[in-house]
């Protein structure tokens, strides 16, 4: 008999350490339906038959964020067998919060101590009998990170899910007959299988919640009545006195059941005192992603990426299959298509695949670490500065891994302005396949020129875009308002786990090469046929001045980029095909790169970059493409999140718009301070744009209608 299993609890609770470890490679990810939350789910690894599904992770059941609305509504409805309530035990008074909230719906729940190995590791003790008898839940200790104990978490909950239900009674005497007696004199209530759950939503006067039960006048003039009093006996209203009495309860509950072992800070308070500290916080941020740059860039980007584009894709791969397939006497075009196209594109694009691969091991290690979670509470403060929420960091930092995910976190951002204004910006970021580009031009421009630094700068870049957008956009009327208040659980830190990030960074390099061995793929393909087939529809040996289709598109659209400094018609190409991912750019180099003269120690592909670009029209190429609509993958995230075709428009045009005015200023004014040339018509119109943008950071703000109206009320 299959079983249901639901894991809640919250953000940084390690619930998805656990699903990972429960399911192994027996999970699949979609879509709740209706939203585009993530939905994960998976079979037990030792027995098929036990289904778990991962819920988002939530502070709390009321209906303030979509995490929250989907755990609910999955809860409510589909009713799982039993939920495992997975509960940071070093954070153990705020993990209950939502414990004793799960326990009121009706579901048989187990609650699993998880990181008890950082609970024993501080000294700290917490009485496991005591508190699952108080409770009268089910308590299980265990450490998903280590796998301790995982077995008979597992056996408790396949026990416990034919048993009945227990709700923990949180609240005082009072406090309880006010609930009881809106479940006892309000029938519709009453008569809902779910009786208590409903009785405290409408004491909450949570409408969400409660609008699936219908109730006539009468009884909503009853349950008015007895919240009426109660709020005038506890002088607060309702939702506030039941938040009261949980947080009550629970401090009463964990002085009873917790002893701290030792007093005074914690390991990881002590490192927080250095990496968190107002003035250390930001440079050392600055050193860490500087560094990891270094090494995927320079140490392992040079000798390692030369020798998988020159030795592996070009001799080993390209010559041998080139080889092949003359000897067998295959057409001359077959010949190109294979060699030039296929593997000169697709290969182009994962000879790089070492840095890529690089980046996402050293940031599995800083999320394994913990390290992840203080970046964006350091980040907070700057960002509340400019107008923006610190929880836009969360999805700017999910973004530098690819920006679909990172613009599908967003919806985890309350205030609606907040959230539109982070879809603009969250892809502005160098993602996984923007440092393709990087890695291109470090290769191909800043050899020999302390290239490496390119990469982090790049990095901070996209940073300073975020800022100067937020700054910009938060002194329109539309986006005007302060930023949502950030509140956040900082984990302990602990020893990163091989296997886990190790299994994150497969994942994410699997992903890579699963798009380029598909979208990549059909791209290089196409991209050689027009490059192959003259504007006449007649085959010709691309050479650079073959009249090809290619070649015509580009010289078309080169004008639009030559006040950006990279008018040449290869680099207007690789732009557009760019959009549909912008991998396709390097694959573009690596299919029309066959034109050059290899030079004895790069690939074809870097030394035709190399022939058309100088450093100050690779920058403005390269923020370019950073700043501008990633993909078409991206530009339907963002179509999903805004759910408004004129919001996604606006957020297209704003995007292009930006990165054509930030690469048109450093690239003009670059080529009359830097490279002393005379200016022209386009450094003025530079010259324009910076002073709008300039401009737009000092204006006064502009102020809302809700914030007049606010401003209105406060004064009379």
């Amino acid at each position: 008999m299959s079983i249901r299993i639901a894991l809640a609890g919250n953000p940084n609770s390690g619930k998805t350490t656990l699903f990972n470890t429960l399911t192994g490679s027996n999970q699949y990810v979609g879509n709740w339906p209706g939203v585009t939350v993530e939905k994960k789910e998976g079979a037990y690894r030792k027995d098929k038959e036990i289904k778990f599904t991962d819920l988002p992770g939530i502070y709390s059941l009321s209906p303030y964020t979509l995490e929250e609305v989907v755990s609910r509504e999955y809860l409510i409805n589909e009713k799982p067998d039993v939920i495992i309530d997975v509960v940071d035990a070093s954070n153990i008074e705020r993990n209950l919060y939502l414990t004793t909230q799960l326990s009121e719906i009706g579901i048989p729940m187990v609650i699993a101590l998880n990181m008890m190995d950082v609970v024993r590791k501080n000294g700290d003790f917490i009485d496991t009998e005591k508190l699952s008898a108080e409770l009268g839940v089910p308590v299980v200790e265990i450490s998903a990170l280590r796998n301790d104990n995982i077995e008979k978490l597992i056996e408790t909950a396949v026990k416990t899910s034919k048993e009945l239900c227990r709700c923990i009674e949180s609240f005082d005497d009072k406090l309880e007959t006010i609930i009881t007696n809106i479940e006892d004199n309000v029938p519709s209530i009453a008569a809902s299988n779910d009786k208590r759950w409903y009785a405290i939503k409408f004491f909450e006067k949570d409408e969400k919640a409660t609008e699936k039960i219908e109730i006539s006048v009468v009884e909503r003039n009853t349950i008015n009545d007895i919240i009426n009093k109660a709020e005038v006996e506890y002088d607060d209203d309702g939702e506030g006195i039941i938040t009261d009495a949980r947080y009550n309860y629970i401090a009463s509950l964990v002085s009873r059941t917790v002893k701290k072992g030792r007093k005074g800070l914690t390991a990881s308070d002590k490192a927080d005192r250095i990496l968190t500290n107002r003035i250390l916080a930001i440079p050392i941020f600055a050193a860490i992603i500087t560094f990891i740059y270094y090494v995927a860039v320079s140490v392992v980007g040079g000798p390692v990426t030369d020798w998988v584009n020159d030795v592996f894709f070009g001799e080993i791969i390209g010559g041998n299959v080139q080889s092949f397939l003359e000897g067998a006497g295959v057409a001359n075009w077959l010949v190109s298509l294979v060699v030039d196209g296929i593997i000169g594109g697709v290969g182009g694009v994962l000879g790089f695949l070492p840095i890529i691969a690089t980046l996402y091991l050293f940031m599995a290690i800083l999320e394994d670490i913990g390290y992840m979670a203080r970046i964006a509470f350091i980040l907070d403060k700057i960002f509340r500065r400019f107008g923006l929420s610190g929880k836009s960091f969360i999805p700017i930092l999910i973004g530098t891994g690819c920006s679909v995910p990172g613009i599908m976190a967003t919806r985890t951002i309350e205030n609606e302005n907040d959230r539109k204004m982070t879809i603009i910006v969250a892809s502005f970021m160098p993602c996984g396949a923007k440092t393709e580009i990087i890695a291109l031009f470090t290769a191909a421009i800043f050899v020999g020129r302390h290239g490496w630094i390119f990469a982090p700068l790049c990095y901070f870049i996209g940073i300073l875009a975020v800022i100067i957008t937020g700054v910009m956009l938060k002194k329109t009327k539309r986006f005007s308002g302060d930023p949502a208040p950030f509140v956040m659980e900082l984990p302990e830190y602990h020893i990163p786990t091989v296997i886990n990030v190790l299994k994150t960074t497969w994942e994410r390099v699997r992903a890579f090469v699963i798009k380029a061995g598909t979208v990549i793929l059909l791209a290089t393909i196409v991209i050689w046929f027009l490059q192959n087939i003259s504007t006449s529809f007649e085959f010709v040996e691309f050479s650079g001045e073959s009249n090809s289709i290619l070649e015509s598109i580009g010289k078309t659209l080169a004008p639009i980029f030559a006040p950006l400094g990279f008018g040449h018609w290869a680099s207007a190409v690789s732009t557009i095909t760019g959009l549909v991912a912008k991998e396709v750019v390097v694959g573009t180099f690596g299919v029309v790169g066959g034109i050059a003269e290899a030079t004895p120690d790069s690939s074809d592909m870097i030394a035709y970059a190399a022939s058309i670009f100088t450093p100050l029209t690779a920058l403005s190429f390269m923020i370019f493409n950073q700043l501008c609509v990633p993909c078409f993958a991206a530009i339907g995230a963002i179509r999903e999140e805004m759910n408004d075709a004129k919001w996604t428009w606006f957020a297209i045009a704003y995007q292009i718009g930006f990165a054509y005015a930030v690469s048109m200023i450093v690239y003009q004014f670059g080529n009359v301070l830097y490279l002393k040339n005379a200016p022209t018509i386009w450094t003025g119109v530079a010259a324009v744009l910076l002073l709008f943008i300039v401009y737009m950071l000092f204006r006064k703000p502009k102020i809302s209608n809700s914030e007049v109206k606010s401003a209105v009320e406060s004064n009379q």
